[in-house]
């Protein structure tokens, strides 16, 4: 079988983008720990925002910057502009806060503590500062806010006065040598006659040292008259009547939103790092085959008996149909059962159910257990009483030794009729027996018209007993669980059997062992069957033949006529309304050439 055949039965039902995102967000869902944890941290980071928001209350003043001037009312140039930066700069400097801390009464070292407390800023185009004082009491905010304010003005108007002292020392240094030059020409002046020479040359010197003391002392005097007044309060700090920040509702809204997306993103994070499938659309992609069936959970969590009953065995029939109606299927009726790795309790089980519904649908069918390292099929099932097999019946019938396969027993699988069972049995060489022209001889069987055959092998990544078998039993149905399985494994599966030359018909998925994915399926057991819904399954009754008698006539001309064991129906179950059975249509696989099933 070509590998080009199974991607066309892959890509028969394309997954879009939309389904591969509603996909992935179901199974981000379902680590639901994960998105809880995260929505407890974003709570706790929420309230603990808002816990300490709550302790802090913030006091603001504002006050209007002006420069020294003699005339307030006149209009300030451009060069006089206050430069903001660096008087913001000077109010959180530790000058101020030194000062500050004078003012409450504190003592000097305290002056950084105070600072921290303090955050001035300066709105944009404006000469206003803006004090802001965070304190755990609204009173002591407001109070340590005006303290700051009062402390900076009278900082800046006291480096104001002490810029005028300066100057106007400068000035009279200058003006006192002018002074005493003009008490001396004063003096000469008195010596001296009027109307000479030397006369008019002291009265000349005696003017222009006037004029220079004169506009010394003008300069003085406009220094002196400067108002050195650093700026106003225009708002003047007050307790506030609530804490700062947004409150402890509006903190843990956020905090939970913001929880929810860590959730989320650590789920995500969890789901890209996680090596199992999550969920059918993983199996699907990875083995390029679609999932025929989910196995429903029982309420025991593991099914205690090989022959299922109630929703799980109508799952089983579900499987079987669709097998049946598979073109692949249909051409060689050669079914290979097998798990990835591990156990293959779950595949034994699905192997035994799947022959007896085909031995239900009118098939001569025949399983045969190629576990030749753990068999256990023949322990486990109930052999029919006088009923002869319907296959060879020996080793040497085979054209072998004796050893395996050895011969045929048949199983009474109840309503389901009779199917044939090639037990397996612990041998020396299992590759060679596996390989042996007698285990292919009883395969060959499936040839025949109206016959079937499963075979249960053991797990493909464990052994290579269901490798050596591939290329005669090619069509290959994987038994899994999501939870337990990775996805390198069916991919590797995959490989191996198509490498083989076979074909992946498709995946029956099962959780009983983990319990860690729920498909929706309901946790009960289903009802018995009853012997009341035999003419819904084809026509059987108690004592009838395997082909189902004139309903099955196409297959009577060719299948022996072989009585049925009696049948130990169960205990009817109040629950069962007899309208949970799938009716299964008589399938012929000759009649899939022209395409038109009979019923």
């Amino acid at each position: 079988m070509s590998a080009a055949r199974e991607d066309g039965r892959a890509h028969a039902a394309p997954y879009d983008e939309p389904d591969l995102l509603r996909d992935q967000f179901r199974q981000l869902l379902r680590y639901r720990l994960l998105i809880v944890c995260g929505i407890l941290v974003g709570l706790a980071g929420g309230g603990w925002l808002g816990l300490s928001a709550n302790e802090t209350y913030i006091a603001t003043a504002e006050v209007r910057l002006r420069m020294p001037t003699a005339d307030p009312f006149a209009a300030t140039a451009s060069v006089d502009r206050i430069a903001m930066g660096s008087e913001r700069r000077t109010a959180t400097g530790d000058v101020v806060a030194r000062r500050a801390a004078g003012l409450l009464g504190e003592p000097e070292s305290a002056a950084a503590a105070l600072g921290k407390g303090l955050q001035v800023t300066n709105p944009p185009n404006t000469e206003v500062l803006r004090f802001a004082y965070s304190a755990g009491d609204p009173a002591l905010a407001a109070e340590r806010a005006n303290a700051f304010v009062r402390a900076y003005l009278d900082n800046r108007q006291e480096d104001a006065d002490r810029t005028v002292e300066q100057g106007v020392a400068s000035l009279e240094e200058r003006r006192e040598p002018l002074l005493t030059r003009r008490d001396e020409l004063q003096a000469e002046l008195e010596d001296l006659y009027e109307n000479t020479t030397a006369y008019d040359g002291a009265v000349a010197d005696l003017s222009s040292l006037t004029g220079q003391i004169s506009e010394i002392n003008a300069s003085i005097a406009g220094l002196q008259a400067l108002d050195t007044t650093g700026g106003r309060v225009i708002t003047e700090a007050t307790p506030p009547g609530s804490p700062a920040g947004p409150g402890l509702p509006l903190l843990l809204g956020l905090g939970y939103a913001v929880g929810i997306g860590l959730g989320l993103l650590a789920a995500w994070v969890r789901l890209v790092f996680d090596p199992t499938v999550r969920s059918p659309g993983d199996v699907t992609r990875a083995l390029r085959a679609p999932v025929l069936g989910v196995l429903p959970r029982t309420g025991r969590g593991h099914p205690d008996q090989l022959l299922a009953e109630g929703k799980l065995a109508e799952e089983y029939r579900s499987v079987a149909f669709r097998l049946a109606y598979d073109e692949a299927f249909a051409r060689r009726r050669r079914l290979l059962v097998v798990a990835p790795r591990g156990s293959i309790e779950t595949p034994l089980a699905a192997s035994v159910n799947l022959t007896a519904a085909f031995a239900e649908m009118g098939m001569d069918a025949l399983l045969v257990e190629a576990d030749l390292r753990t068999p256990s099929l023949g322990a486990q099932l109930r052999e029919a009483d006088g009923v002869r097999p319907g296959w060879a019946a020996g080793g040497a019938e085979y054209g072998g030794p004796p050893g395996w396969p050895a011969g045929q027993v048949p199983i009474d699988a109840g309503e389901s009729g009779i199917f044939d069972l090639v037990p397996g049995r612990r041998v020396r060489n299992v590759p060679r027996a596996l390989t042996s022209p007698a285990a292919t001889r009883l395969i060959g069987h499936a040839d025949t018209k109206g016959r079937v055959v499963v075979v249960l092998a053991p797990a493909v990544l464990s052994y290579a007993d269901a490798i050596a078998l591939t290329d005669r039993v090619d069509g290959v149905l994987v038994v899994c669980d999501p939870t337990q399985v990775r996805r390198d494994d069916l991919a590797r599966v995959r490989e191996l059997v198509v490498g083989a030359g076979g074909v992946l018909l498709g995946a029956v998925l099962h959780s009983w062992g983990s319990g860690g994915i729920d498909f929706g399926e309901d946790e009960e057991d289903g009802a018995g069957r009853a012997g009341d819904d035999r003419d819904v399954r084809g026509g059987h009754d108690g004592g009838g033949t395997r082909d189902g008698g004139p309903a099955h006539a196409p297959y009577a001309a060719t299948q022996r006529v072989r009585p049925r064991a009696p049948h130990r129906a169960p205990a009817p179950d109040p629950r069962d309304t007899g309208q949970d059975t799938l009716g299964l249509r008589v399938l012929d696989p000759a009649d899939l050439e022209d395409g038109t099933p009979r019923q």
